[in-house]
């Protein structure tokens, strides 16, 4: 079996930019991707709504595999930022650090967690 491959989200971006630029001709335009962006979510929330919640599956979505959906959403998102220019280690690092100093007391003290 193939050992699991570990990379930054920084290498992410660097992996999707080069397929894009060697397969994939070219970048779709942004709005595009965010459409493709939006779809991906909805065929995420389609395997949630019927894996955990009340939906049960029909004929049609026989094969579904939510791993590979969550890993189209990543692949439109890193898209979405290299094309707009913002490397996700860096936002992400700071949108950690924004949470952590926002809600240091809030979820500690939230009776209903």
């Amino acid at each position: 079996m193939k050992e699991s491959m570990e990379i930054t989200l920084r290498e992410a971006q660097q992996k999707v930019d080069e397929w894009i630029k060697t397969v994939g001709v070219r970048y779709f335009n942004e709005l595009t991707n965010m459409a493709i962006l939006t779809e991906e979510v909805g065929e995420v929330a389609r395997i949630m709504a019927r894996t955990y919640g009340e939906q049960s599956f029909k004929e049609s979505d026989e094969v579904y595999d939510l791993a590979d959906e969550m890993a189209d959403v990543l692949w439109t998102l890193i898209c979405l930022a290299n094309q707009t220019g913002i490397d996700l280690s860096a936002a992400f690092e700071k949108n950690l650090q924004k949470k952590t100093l926002r809600d240091k007391r809030r979820h500690q003290h939230n009776p209903k967690l």
